[in-house]
């Protein structure tokens, strides 16, 4: 689910040292995609969890990687209602708003990404034809569950 085109992110995760890392315990017993990764040598750190997120940023949309896997594993359906997060738990259902018209979708965020500069979600092709989103748009992430954890 990365693309030259479409990938990157608005916001920033928090950056923790390398033995904050290690002794932390929220990440031992989570699934490797809910673990810290690195891709282009910066090294994103998964939220431990979500509840009460909401941020606003730039959202792209995504759609020629049909069959790929996605972070979880899963094979990726352009038509589908997912998404792609650098930082929140996996799976994440969340609400995406087009802060231009005000439509929204819930999608399940299932992938890691964008991985552009200034990208805070990428939405699979369905969901961002469903909420108007023909490229770039401005929208309005919510937090809604997390299937990951029972807490969230």
């Amino acid at each position: 689910m990365l693309t030259g085109l479409f990938g990157g992110c608005a916001s920033k995760p928090s950056l923790l040292s390398s033995t904050e890392t290690r002794q932390s315990p929220i990440y031992r017993d989570k699934a490797a995609y809910n673990r810290p990764y690195k891709v282009k040598g910066q090294t994103y750190y998964p939220m431990a969890s979500a509840r009460g997120y909401s941020e606003q940023g730039i959202a792209s949309w995504y759609g020629y990687e049909s069959g790929n896997r996605t972070a979880m594993g899963t094979r990726f359906y352009p038509q589908g209602l997912t998404a792609a997060h650098k930082t929140l738990p996996l799976p994440s259902k969340v609400r995406v708003t087009n802060l231009h018209n005000g439509r929204s979708v819930v999608v399940m965020v299932n992938d890691r990404g964008p991985f552009r500069k200034n990208r805070l979600i990428d939405l699979s092709q369905g969901a961002a034809k469903q909420i108007g989103v023909r490229g770039l748009a401005n929208v309005k992430v919510e937090f809604l569950e997390s299937r990951a954890s029972n807490s969230d």
